[in-house]
């Protein structure tokens, strides 16, 4: 066999030539398009299942939430472990199946078992949601929002996370190979109703009155439409509150004829929820960041250059004197371990050729 295709080659030199040209050009193409990075990435076929009930003791946890979720997750086929963690607040489940089933059909699987599972937890004890698909090795960007000298005063750390969640976070988003960015650090902003309780005794008011007066009168709904000729118009009731002036106006109750307003009985401001945690850097005190990560399966070089042009265009956006600053990319160890694998290749081949030539001194096997 090995006779007759050397014997073909050499009476046949042109297609030989051709089928060459072909390897090497088919060749060249493989290796622009093959995944590139700094170690492989060995998480096995998983699916994570998070449930945050700030209200409940690990033991509650336990009992309310992780143990129904795992005995109705059981029921999958194809998995080859469950395994769980329940800490003050929070449930971490991680279901591993069989490497041959496909990610999006082993998340919809528990999908399936969660929206079965989810009558039995009780209301306000928080609802199981699937983390992003991604993997261990997916943190592939991390970056820090930076102030210059001249504006340190100008921004605080609630502002800061301002611009991280409703400007950075947003435009990251929709990144080719990108499949969650998230925040930290910094406060997050919300409005802060502070109720005076000596006013909710004398209008003898309760919280829960006062909670549902807040949700029923502020939002947006649509109430139909009416026809008019040959026109029709759309009706729309605008509700939700914009500011602190129409927070302070929202009616709580009506007392002997006079309406009862929020600002009545409370006083309304900007604050944030309470944090279990914070970011620092350099010992300089509290920063704002975030984390890009990468999709299961995508190329960790190329998103992370994706990344850098979004970067490029997003800080011609952000305000006077922020910017967006990695403190860990990828692309920096992957360079290395490319470069480190073509030296090692390439004095491979120099010994290789040395022994031919030198030592064996064959010249025609060493070229």
């Amino acid at each position: 066999m090995i006779e007759r295709i050397i014997s073909f080659s050499i009476k046949n030199k042109i297609i030989t030539i051709i089928g060459i040209l072909f390897l090497i050009i088919a060749g060249l193409y493989s290796l622009l398009k093959i995944p590139l990075d700094a170690v492989p990435d060995i998480t096995n076929n998983q699916v994570q299942i998070v449930t945050v009930s700030p209200s409940l003791a690990p033991q509650e946890v336990e009992k309310l939430i992780t143990y129904p979720l795992e005995i109705s997750l059981a029921n999958i086929p194809n998995i080859v472990e469950i395994r769980s963690i329940s800490k003050y607040g929070l449930s971490v489940i991680t279901v591993v199946f069989e490497e041959s089933v496909p990610t999006m059909l082993a998340r919809q699987y528990v999908n399936e078992q969660i929206s079965v599972v989810k009558n039995e937890i009780p209301q306000d004890l928080g609802s199981p949601e699937l983390m992003p698909i991604t993997t261990g090795l997916g943190e592939i960007y991390q970056y820090s929002l930076v102030v210059d000298d001249e504006h340190k005063d100008k921004y605080n750390l609630l502002e800061l996370r301002n611009i991280q969640d409703w400007i950075v976070k947003r435009e990251l988003s929709g990144t080719k190979g990108v499949i969650e960015v998230s925040s930290f650090g910094g406060y997050v902003k919300q409005y802060e109703i502070t109720i005076d309780p000596d006013k909710l005794n004398a209008y003898k008011l309760t919280l829960s009155e006062v909670f549902d007066a807040i949700s029923m009168n502020n939002a947006n709904s649509g109430s139909g439409y009416i026809e008019k000729n040959t026109e029709v118009y759309y009706i729309r009731i605008e509700g939700l509150a914009n500011n602190f002036e129409e927070l302070k106006k929202i009616n709580i109750k009506t007392v002997e004829g006079t309406p009862l307003y929020l600002g009545d009985i409370a006083s309304i401001n900007f604050d944030s929820p309470k944090r279990y945690g914070a970011m620092t850097k350099d010992g300089e005190g509290e920063i704002v960041g975030g984390i890009a990560l990468m999709l299961k399966g995508a190329n960790s070089y190329e998103t992370i250059n994706n990344i850098k042009d979004k970067v490029d265009i997003i800080n011609k956006s952000l305000p006077e004197g922020v910017r967006i600053e990695p403190y860990l990319e990828r692309t920096f160890l992957i360079d290395k371990t490319i470069a480190t694998v073509s030296k090692n290749l390439i004095e491979g081949g120099l010994i290789v050729i040395f022994i031919l030539v030198l030592l064996l001194g064959n010249y025609r096997g060493g070229i």
